[in-house]
């Protein structure tokens, strides 16, 4: 707008910019779409199958895996055309092969990456729930996504699962020996108890509680408890704002969870309460800035606001939430645990991890009255 006249002005029509951005948004239709067929390739365990097994055709593959050899077929044109694999038509009969850096990073004996890819269908599949949210306000609950626990406890598999003895517990000094002699330790938002049941399994002296706000995600918990014998471990269906009597706990742990709470104050506030003096809380939660310009260039953060809006900010609201997000960022992270009463509030990154934070604090000696109730 022109100050001094006060009129509308146009930046002349750019056609060189606007084709450059064409084509990149023509790379992104092809990027999704190879997106959905590798969520396919490792639901069928075809990267897997493929893993080290050299050129094969269609129907050897489709027969290695016991899959219906015209999907796969299909399904290996769009990874050759792709460049996921690679391609041998000389002989006139086409043949694949996975390469072995690509099977690394895809197999499930691999780095699994697989598996991130599966939120694409989960959240397409509300999508025209979340445009109504647009359009009216609300929230679309967490019965409404199909398959997300089960994602979700593939992705804590790889992010908390297989590194907490040797990189989560160790943040926290000392937190070994204490587990080895037995203490009290409370999981805000367990899920299907993946950690829990790792943890449980491996300190069998401490006493483990998982409480989720999804009844699905518990008796998935208390399956796998029952299928371990375990008995150090239980598993409730609860609102966490709502826990146990005070100083209680030793050890209070809350992965990827606190973003998507109704309340997200009043849980870390509950959590104070119910930790003895001096005990500890462990926090995973997505790593980000809490200032949306700051996020430009991070590697992940347009799929990081996807999923906030197509899951963790929609959940929250559904319930007359507080809608937090996925995004809610370090620094908002860092004020609200204080708002809460906790001390010494330390923020870690894991070598394993690229995507999240690691915050661990503690309650006070002599606790004070947190600001969130």
């Amino acid at each position: 707008m022109c100050t001094s006249c006060n009129t509308v002005t146009h930046q002349p029509n750019d056609d060189a910019s606007a084709e450059a951005f064409a084509e990149g948004l023509l790379d992104t239709v092809n990027q999704t779409s190879l997106a959905i067929m590798i969520s396919v390739g490792h639901r069928t365990h075809l990267f897997d199958t493929l893993r080290g097994r050299g050129w094969v055709t269609s129907h050897e593959l489709a027969d290695a895996a016991k899959l219906n050899e015209r999907y796969v077929r299909e399904w290996l044109g769009a990874m050759a055309t792709g460049h996921v694999v690679e391609i041998d038509a000389t002989d006139g009969e086409n043949r694949f092969r996975l390469p072995d850096a690509h099977a690394e990073v895809l197999a499930r004996s691999g780095q699994s990456m697989g598996t991130m890819f599966q939120w694409f269908a989960v959240l397409g599949g509300v999508e025209t729930r979340i445009v109504d949210a647009f359009k009216h306000g609300g929230g679309v609950p967490y019965d409404a996504f199909d398959r997300f626990h089960e994602v979700m406890a593939e992705e804590s598999n790889l992010t908390v699962v297989s590194g907490l003895h040797e990189h989560i517990i160790p943040l926290v000094p000392g937190l070994a020996d204490d587990l080895d002699r037995g203490i009290a330790v409370l999981d805000v938002g367990c899920g299907s108890g993946l950690a829990v049941c790792e943890l449980a399994r491996r300190f069998p002296r401490s006493h483990f509680t998982g409480y989720d706000l999804c009844e699905p995600a518990i008796i998935a918990a208390r399956k796998t408890a029952q299928t371990l014998g375990l008995t150090n471990v239980e598993f409730a269906w609860r609102d966490v704002t709502d826990l146990a009597t005070p100083d209680q706990i030793d050890l209070v742990t809350a992965f990827d969870v606190i973003h998507d709470q109704r309340d997200p104050a009043g849980v870390l506030a509950a959590i104070q309460r119910v930790l003895k003096p001096n005990a500890t809380f462990l926090m995973q939660d997505l790593r980000a800035s809490s200032h949306v310009a700051d996020n430009v260039g991070h590697p992940l953060c347009p799929f990081l606001y996807t999923i906030s809006t197509m899951h963790c900010m929609t959940v929250s609201l559904a319930q007359g939430g507080a809608g937090l997000g996925t995004v809610w960022g370090e620094q908002l992270a860092v004020q609200m645990l204080g708002e809460a009463g906790f001390e010494n509030v330390k923020v870690n990154t894991l070598p394993h991890d690229i995507q999240n934070n690691w915050y661990v604090s503690s309650k006070p000696a002599k606790a004070a009255e947190p600001v969130a109730a």
